[in-house]
């Protein structure tokens, strides 16, 4: 079973930190946290993306952007990246963890989701209700079996 689940997306400032918090939400006995492939280090969560989560009622406060190591990979259980290259590139950095890395999207469609870096705030609400149907989803398939 899954114990922790670390999000990836390239900065760690947009799609990563609400996945983060989406799933962290949805399934609280797990430890979740997030990461960047070319992350804007100790960047906070981008404003646009703050303020749609907020609208929500998800608040994105504290985060700060990490950058992804194969040692912060291989300390979890499931990796969830959020476009097919960032799986690519984890199994070019990291080729231990390619059997642990898969797409946010996994259960709604498999398409990736878009990055919403500098577009429009429409975008990011777009960005901001894949990853909520996507974190749901990861939820119900993780929840524990009756």
């Amino acid at each position: 079973m899954f114990n922790s689940i670390l999000v990836v997306c390239v900065g760690n400032i947009c799609r990563s930190p609400v996945g983060e918090r989406l799933l962290r939400q949805a399934m609280p006995e797990l430890d979740v946290t997030s990461a960047g492939i070319n992350a804007l280090v100790g960047k906070p969560a981008d404003k646009t993306a703050s303020e749609v989560a907020a609208t929500h009622g998800l608040s994105l406060h504290g985060h700060a952007a990490r950058q992804f190591t194969a040692a912060l990979g291989a300390s979890h259980d499931l990796i969830l990246v959020m476009e097919r290259g960032h799986k690519r590139e984890i199994a070019r950095m990291a080729p231990q963890l390619a059997g642990r890395v898969m797409l946010f999207d996994k259960w709604t469609g498999e398409t990736g989701i878009a990055d919403p870096y500098l577009r429009s705030a429409e975008f990011h609400e777009k960005t901001f209700t894949a990853l909520s149907e996507a974190a749901d989803a990861w939820a119900r398939r993780l929840a524990p079996k009756e």
